[in-house]
């Protein structure tokens, strides 16, 4: 498979992280950005031909400066995953602080319209690309607790389905459920012993990076789940 550029939110931890790793090694030139200036300075390690910034993609100025520094780089990706997401901790609805609330949603919810706003129309204007929007089993059933979580995830799924009539020929849009990850989110979830009975994000990114390596623009609006969750 010819290398291709390819950009990952939420590329600092977890599933994020062990994606980027992944596709890194399968010969593919990407560019990543999450909250934890640290751990970006730790993927910058990963070599120069990379691109890694600390953004926050619920930040609308933030995102389009990000994106016109790619652009002037030569950095174009055709494969947009928006995985960066926050869970709440569980509690009933109205027990939420409106702060926790609007910090879900603003990185759920905003952050993937932000990114889709200042990369997506690069990806228009070449013709081909894919988007995939990370949901969750969760953007399709609900759990007591969750409710903030929830909300933002079926948002996805709408989000991304409605986004997917709107491309033209060559370009999609997907949602995607990455499954039951070993991740600290899944930890605050369900607590760390279940967990950790889940598998682990770098043997999940094995398998889930060549499948969406795969997608095209054949893939529109469905709604995919990860190969083996």
């Amino acid at each position: 498979m010819a290398a291709r550029d390819i950009l990952v939110t939420g590329a600092t931890r977890g599933i994020g992280r062990a994606l980027v790793e992944e596709l890194i090694g399968l010969g593919h030139r990407l560019a990543g950005c999450g909250r934890d200036t640290d751990a970006i300075a730790q993927l910058r390690r990963l070599g120069e031909e990379h691109f890694f910034e600390t953004v926050d993609v619920a930040d609308d100025a933030a995102v389009a400066i990000w994106a016109s520094a790619l652009e002037e780089a030569g950095f174009l990706p055709d494969l947009l995953v928006n995985n960066a997401a926050l869970i709440n901790q569980p509690a009933p609805l109205w027990q939420v602080s409106a702060q926790e609330m609007d910090g879900v949603i603003d990185v759920n919810l905003k952050g993937i319209a932000n990114c889709v706003r200042h990369f997506l129309p690069r990806m228009i204007a070449g013709k081909r690309g894919v988007v995939v929007n990370f949901s969750s089993g969760w953007g399709r059933s609900t759990s007591a607790g969750m409710a903030p979580y929830c909300t933002t995830k079926w948002g996805v799924e709408g989000m991304t389905r409605a986004l997917a009539q709107d491309l033209p020929p060559g370009v999609a849009a997907v949602s995607f459920s990455p499954g039951t990850v070993a991740t600290e989110m899944l930890a605050i979830a369900f607590g760390p012993e279940a967990a950790a009975q889940s598998i682990a994000p770098g043997e999940w990114a094995v398998a889930a990076a060549p499948f969406l390596l795969a997608l095209d623009g054949r893939d529109n609006g469905a709604a995919l789940d990860s190969p083996g969750s």
